[in-house]
């Protein structure tokens, strides 16, 4: 059981995302949902390495307020007999020009083909962003720090705790850098790191690398009026590709 990152723009970056101001903030990182001028809502569809049993589907609703914001969302990893479900509530609120700061609650719920019932235990994430210049933006993200887990026949079957910081640099308006360090318990740090360029307006090509293990994105997305939709893929040398795709809705 674990908590997936979400946003089709965000995999072909390989996910050094928390320093975004997207409709994906509120799983990547909740502070990032300041921001954002309008009503936002997303859709997202994973299949990892083209297997359906581990297919993710994730949908996200941003309502800004006054120095703030409200979002929910819901993400299904798996299908068939087997789920892992989430539920998250979130709020952010930016503090200075500069500085946001953003917290969720979240519901877990788990089903196996031999439970009737699904089980469930709940906890919290939150993150900051910062500002410093108007190229570069800094964000910081914990999941789960009070190290909760879902209680089986077994004992505890427990989520790690999960600590993500990095940021993301604008050369010019159409080249972005982006970069993160995530760091679970008993697991050593992972690197990612992404670029974005924009050969025509509206249109953004992406490429990225974390590891090790290694793994290698691409994405491209396209922006029409209110909506844009993002595709991404990630490489793995021994599973294969994992494609996703997402759709984001924008009003001002």
């Amino acid at each position: 059981m674990g908590n997936h990152p979400v946003g089709g723009r965000s995999l072909g970056l390989s996910h050094a995302s928390v320093s975004f101001t997207d409709p994906w903030a509120v799983f990547n990182n909740q502070a990032g949902m300041v921001g954002l001028p309008g009503f936002s809502a997303g859709f997202f569809y994973e299949s990892r390495f083209g297997i359906d049993l581990l297919s993710l589907t994730a949908g996200t609703i941003i309502l800004p307020h006054r120095e703030g914001a409200f979002g929910i969302s819901f993400s299904q990893f798996g299908s068939g007999t087997f789920k892992e479900n989430k539920y998250g509530f979130a709020y952010a609120r930016r503090f200075s020009e500069k500085w946001s700061a953003g917290i969720q609650l979240d519901y877990f719920s788990q089903t196996f083909p031999e439970n009737s019932r699904a089980k469930g235990f709940a906890t919290f994430e939150g993150g900051l962003l910062f500002h410093p210049s108007e190229k570069l933006s800094l964000g910081a993200h914990i999941f789960n720090p009070v190290s909760g887990g879902i209680e089986t026949p077994e004992g505890k079957q427990k989520m790690l705790v999960t600590f993500r910081a990095g940021g993301h640099y604008w050369f010019d308006q159409s080249v972005m850098v982006a970069f993160e360090a995530q760091k679970e318990e008993q697991y050593p740090a992972l690197y990612k790191s992404g670029i974005e360029f924009y050969p025509v307006e509206k249109l953004a090509l992406r490429f990225g690398v974390s590891g090790k293990p290694f793994k290698y994105t691409a994405g491209v997305g396209y922006q029409t009026g209110n909506i844009s939709a993002d595709l991404g893929f990630s490489y793995h040398g021994n599973l294969g590709v994992t494609p996703s795709v997402s759709v984001q809705i924008l009003l001002p």
